[in-house]
Order: C-alpha cells, then structure tokens, then sequence
C-alpha cells in the first residue's frame, strides 16, 4: 500500500464521487438537500472521502457576488434523462457559506474532501445565467491553470480560518485536464502531451501559496503512450480507467460523438431511441438556455441519445455484445491500471483512482448497476488494491445522485476490499 502524504489522513481512501452535484442538487427532496444525511449514509456505505468541483474560480477567483447563487436545470427537459444533468429545480445557495457547511459535515462525520475543479467542464451550465461562464472564458488559456491554482489556494485559505483544512485530501486542479478548456489553443494531437508546461506552471503557483499542501491534477483514462506528459512533480497519480470496450462500440455504431456521420441513423430510431424521439436539430433548451451548450462540453447528440434513448433497448443491446469485448475490457482495465500504477511507483507518489470503469451511460440505463458492471466493480477494486493505490471510487456511479446508491451491499464489500 502506497503511504498517504500526511500522517493524518486515511491509510485507504474510499471515495464517494460528489462532483457538482453536491451544490445543484440541495432543493427539497434533492440527494444533497441534506449534507449530513448525506455523509451519514456514504460512511454507512463504507465511505471516508468525496470528491468534489469545489467551484474555486467562481468562488474565489471571478469576482461573482455568490451570496446568492441560484442554479437551475438546462432547461424544460434537456438533460433530465442524463447522469450528473437531471437537476431537480431552481435553488438558491450562498456558495462559500455552502461549501463551508459541506467541510464541517465532514468534519462531523469524519471523512475527507478531494477538492477538484469542473469548471472548464460543465459546471457553470448549471448557472442562473452566464457570467461565471463568461468569467472563465475570459482568462487567457495558458493562464488557466495558474488561475485555478490561485483560486485553490484562496479556497484553502478560506478553509483555515475557519480550522477545516485538515478535512483536504489533497487538491487537484482541474478534473480530466486533457479533455478540457485548459487545452484551447494548444497544437498538435497529443493533448496530454502538449498541456504539461501550462499544468507544472499552475502546480508552481499553488505551491508558492501551499508548499506543504499535496496538489496535483488528474486524467481521463489512462494516457497510455502520452504518460510523459504527466508532470513529474504532482504529489498523487490521478486516473480515471473508463474502458468503455462494448459501450465504445454502441458510441461508435450510432455516431453519438462522430459529426461527421448522420445522426440519428434509421437504425438508431430503431434499435435505441423510444418512439416519438425529435429530430436532433429540435431537441434543443429554451432559448433563453441555448448559452448553456457552450458551458458545457458534452456534445448536444450524446444528451439527445441520453435524453431520448429507450434504456431497456440500451441495456440489451450492450448485453447482446458484451461477450465479444468482454476479454478485452478486462484486459485493458487491468493493462492501465498496471501501466498508472507502475508510473506512480517510479515517480514515488500514491496512486488514486477518482473515477471509472466502464464509461457514461444514460441515467435510467442499468448496465453498469446490473450484474456485469457490478462484477466489473469487483474486478476494478481487486485491482486497485493488488496495486497499493491509496485511493479508489467503487464506481463513478456509486453517489447519491445515482440509482447505484441504493446497492448498499456492493459498496460495503467493494469499499472493504480496498481497505484490505
């Protein structure tokens, strides 16, 4: 088992993935309307850490009044048939006295916080309206992640004052850094790769303000063949393993993140879609909402295909399949976290996975709640702990703001097994 940075901290992390929807999802019967509740049922589950987008550039770094912060919807129902999208209604919250509130309940109930960043994502497509968009597309790309690392270490500050800090994990600045804004502008196809300088001038920044602090950034997947491009000098080896394999294959067979291809084809209509399902071009929010679809950066034909999908036909089409990738899903599971483990030992960091493993299906879809992707959990975090990784989800899936929640039995034996 790789040891942990600070002695305080847990020998395993067992992590809750929280994101961005522990502050869009407080209104009135909401998964995080009750912050104590909710902690109280993920260490129930076997839990003592969750990651969260602390929304540190809106907070502490765009010069927002977040007093009053009101978050919304995408609109009518665009997105209500999406994990991490279906937000419930229009809430209001002071953003720095919430997350405030999120780091005692912590401290309460003795768990932990991974503070992240979704904001070059998604996360102000949540906004009332586009200012905390605007604010970020205003900073200049190759200062981004300095910008970040500033706002990270003002959150922290914020944190001491009021004697939370030692509820910090350690501190990411951006979540899946290659497949964000922090690359706009960047040239060549190795995105991982051509990021690095920006991200080791960011880490410099939040050193010069935390030099005690663990800080670093994490990827998605593993970027097998691009690993040089990981910053020799970040405190935890972050990845997150989605191997997709037959989910890859539907993705790809329909068109969802192919333009160049029609979408939707005759054959999706038949085969995914429920009946009645629009024409893409006219599945779009509200006027008022279209700025959102720029916030975020899921294409609009994977929210259509999520919004409008028939999730019985979406599960069996991928149970029909699953045999013929079944074996390679494994093997490359196994291959990437071989491949972030044996790069995490050679740089002397411990290895964390925040995120994974078979990929991102519809809200309703059960694939990965079902027996295969239950037994992909167990496979996954078997894994993770033959490795001596610090940290480890049960799955992306496993949070209050997901069906998977209510499989209490898989996340206690899961979460056991990465304790050891």
């Amino acid at each position: 088992m790789t040891q942990s940075p600070h002695a305080h901290l847990p020998a395993t992390l067992t992590i809750s993935l929280w994101d961005f929807s522990w502050y869009t999802r407080t209104g009135p019967g909401e998964p995080f309307a009750d912050l104590d509740r909710a902690f109280e049922d993920a260490v129930a589950r076997g839990y003592n850490t969750v990651r969260i987008c602390a929304m540190p550039y809106l907070l502490f770094g765009s010069g927002l009044d977040t007093s009053r912060l009101r978050l919304r919807p995408l609109g009518g129902d665009y997105g209500q048939r999406m994990r991490w999208y279906d937000v419930g209604g229009v809430t209001e919250i002071d953003g720095r006295a919430h997350l405030r509130a999120l780091f005692e309940a912590a401290l309460r109930h003795d768990c932990y916080v991974i503070l992240s960043s979704w904001e070059y994502q998604q996360s102000p497509s949540f906004a009332e309206d586009r200012a905390w968009y605007d604010a970020l597309m205003a900073v200049e790309p190759e200062r981004r992640a300095e910008a970040l690392a500033d706002a990270l270490a003002d959150l922290i500050d914020f944190l001491v004052v009021h004697g939370l800090d030692d509820r910090i994990a350690f501190t990411e600045l951006h979540n899946e850094v290659q497949g964000t804004r922090l690359t706009d502008g960047l040239r060549g196809e190795d995105r991982v790769v051509a990021l690095r300088p920006r991200l080791e001038r960011g880490l410099a920044r939040f050193r010069e303000r935390h030099p005690n602090r663990p800080v670093t950034v994490n990827y998605a997947m593993v970027p097998v063949g691009s690993l040089r491009g990981v910053p020799r000098d970040i405190d935890v080896a972050v990845f997150h393993p989605y191997v997709y394999g037959v989910l890859g294959e539907l993705i790809d067979t329909f068109a969802i993140r192919d333009r160049a291809r029609p979408f939707p084809q005759p054959r999706a209509r038949r085969e995914l879609l429920r009946p009645g399902a629009p024409d893409l071009a006219d599945w779009v929010p509200p006027e008022r909402d279209r700025w959102r679809l720029a916030a975020t950066t899921v294409g609009p034909r994977e929210i259509y295909v999520h919004d409008w999908c028939d999730p019985v036909k979406w599960d069996a089409w991928l149970y029909e399949r699953y045999a013929t990738h079944r074996l390679a899903m494994e093997q490359k599971l196994v291959t990437w976290i071989d491949a972030a483990a044996d790069w995490a030992a050679e740089t002397g960091v411990p290895l964390v996975f925040g995120e994974g493993w078979i990929g991102y299906t519809p809200l309703h879809g059960t694939f990965e709640e079902g027996p295969v992707g239950a037994a992909f959990c167990r496979r996954a975090v078997a894994e993770a702990a033959r490795v001596g990784a610090w940290g480890a989800v049960v799955c992306s899936n496993a949070a209050p703001q997901h069906p998977m929640w209510q499989d209490i039995a898989l996340q206690r034996e899961c979460n056991a097994v990465l304790r050891g």
